[in-house]
């Protein structure tokens, strides 16, 4: 906790913090979660926003992945303020079926989170008017203060070959977004209902 003291105070405008991590592991469910649960004590003012790695049936390496995820829900609920959920089976199929990948390794995953994340924060990195800090982009995103769990929709996504050929309207950009093939969670959005602000 020291080390995130040191960092925070070395910023000119603290707004919040990001953390990624696992919930089915023993590390990143426990040790994560009390982690966001201290920083939340220390900087209660200021945003926390996670990237929650959520176990799959399909894509399991121990049997208690789903007790870990149900104990660190709640603290999830409690101490921050967006979920964005992630699960490897749905990147996996991103990797297989539309990246084109034969053998995806945990780096190819890292770069599918890693480009959701920078698409997420562009907004903090470059002038507009909407979403313009991480408060404002939790006001227009999170109907009510628990509801803020997010399944993160990515568009484009084509593999390395065809990506110098593939010309998108906003059209298509905008139904590859809500496409259950270009969702980070492994839940298909056009079953379930929605909350969304308006």
């Amino acid at each position: 906790l020291d080390g995130v003291r040191t960092e925070a105070e070395s910023c000119d405008c603290l707004q919040g913090f990001q953390i990624t991590h696992s919930l089915g592991g023993g590390t990143g469910s426990g040790m994560g979660t009390l982690l966001i649960s201290k920083i939340r004590e220390e900087y209660p003012d200021r945003i926390m926003c996670t990237y929650s790695v959520c176990p799959s049936p399909k894509v399991s390496d121990t049997v208690v992945e789903p007790y870990n995820a149900t104990l660190s829900v709640h603290q999830l609920v409690e101490n921050a303020d967006e979920v964005m959920c992630l699960d490897n089976e749905a990147l996996y199929d991103i990797c297989f079926r539309t990246l084109k990948l034969t053998t995806p390794t945990y780096g190819d995953l890292n770069h599918l989170v890693c480009a959701a994340m920078s698409g997420i924060t562009t907004c903090l990195r470059f002038p507009g008017q909407l979403n313009s800090d991480l408060r404002k982009l939790a006001v227009n995103l999170i109907p009510f203060p628990r509801l803020h769990f997010f399944m993160i929709g990515f568009a484009p996504l084509t593999s390395r070959g065809s990506q110098q050929y593939r010309a998108l309207t906003v059209p298509e950009l905008t139904q590859q977004q809500f496409d259950a093939q270009n969702m980070m969670c492994a839940a298909d959005p056009r079953h379930g209902r929605y909350l969304t602000p308006g």
